[in-house]
């Protein structure tokens, strides 16, 4: 029963996180700060995601055949790959490195 009411905590939670954001004033949100933070917010985040899931097993650091795709990727990335060349790149150094035994 326990599972039940997460699920219906969360689901009023996200509920009114969104109407928190439609009561917000039209006028906060033309600022140039929050449209420059509003177009920022993400990359940070995805950036934050990708290097939590890239160096840590758990509570540990670590730097695996993961850190070697990410660097894979970032290479491809400075070179001007098209998208779906930078994932190709990534998953191929990760495995290969993971056939490796790395």
């Amino acid at each position: 029963m326990n599972v039940w009411i997460a699920i219906g905590v969360t689901a009023v939670a996200c509920y009114l996180v969104k109407l928190v954001g439609l009561l917000v004033p039209a006028g906060a949100l033309e600022r140039p700060l929050v449209q420059r933070l509003a177009a920022l917010l993400p990359v940070a985040l995805l950036a934050a995601l990708t290097a939590q899931q890239t160096f840590s097993a758990g509570h540990a650091l670590v730097l695996d055949a993961r850190a070697a795709g990410l660097g894979a990727a970032a290479i491809a990335l400075v070179l001007r790959a098209p998208f779906l060349l930078v994932v190709a790149a990534a998953v191929l150094v990760t495995a290969g490195v993971r056939a490796l035994g790395g």
